[in-house]
């Protein structure tokens, strides 16, 4: 089989497993999503979303965070993990909204990448889900190492594993690939005991990595 075809039956199968899918992030606009993503790197989604609310109280735009003492920002978001690398990146991406772009979060993918701290996983998963602008598939782990063992791509590297599984899915499920490839990684799919005997994709998985049956 090839990776187009595995392609297409992954998606027809994730989708009614998880219908609706979206991510697990408390949001109600980009500038929430984008901060919100940005916590989550190295930490959980349970964590933000516990983290969060404060955070908005004190900080509601980027008018505001831009205003705001590091420092403060640190304490609130401590929890998180890489609280200086963070709250630091958030501060400065703020100050640049609010210069360059109206005091909101922008759009496009060149102009998230463009702001401190925002990788292209980031800026994918903002621009696709808060705007609907799908440039790109973000590659967080979890799609990194399912793209690998469903033999999706070669790649170990997020960005060429991006451009592997662009022409792999149509363009408006590329938002959605994400968050369905992350939910089965946590639900079945698992990085150190994957389920393979209650895998919906075991008849069309290479296993890569893993041992064989």
């Amino acid at each position: 089989m090839d990776r187009q075809a595995r392609a297409t039956i992954i998606l027809e199968r994730l989708r009614p497993r998880y219908p609706g899918a979206a991510s697990a992030l408390t949001w109600t606009n980009p500038f929430e999503l984008l901060v919100s993503t940005v916590l989550a790197a190295q930490c959980t989604d349970a964590r933000v979303n516990l983290v969060t609310p404060e955070f908005f109280r004190r900080w509601p735009d980027p008018a505001a965070l831009a205003a705001a003492d590091v420092a403060e920002v640190e304490v609130v978001v401590h929890s998180t993990g890489f609280f200086r690398n963070k709250a630091k990146n958030l501060v400065a991406a703020a100050k640049m909204m609010v210069a360059e772009h109206g005091g909101a979060a922008p759009r496009t993918l060149a102009e998230l990448t463009a702001l401190p701290g925002l990788a292209r996983k980031t800026a994918n998963i903002v621009s696709g889900n808060a705007y609907g602008n799908h440039e790109g598939i973000a590659v967080d782990t979890h799609v990194k190492r399912l793209s690998y063992r469903l033999d999706l791509t070669d790649s170990e590297n997020p960005v060429v594993i991006e451009k592997d599984l662009m022409p792999l899915f149509p363009r408006e499920a590329w938002g959605e690939i994400n968050h369905l490839l992350v939910l089965f990684g946590r639900d079945v799919c698992q990085a150190r005991k994957p389920r393979c005997q209650d895998c919906p994709l075991a008849d069309v998985c290479p296993r890569k990595g893993l041992p064989r049956f």
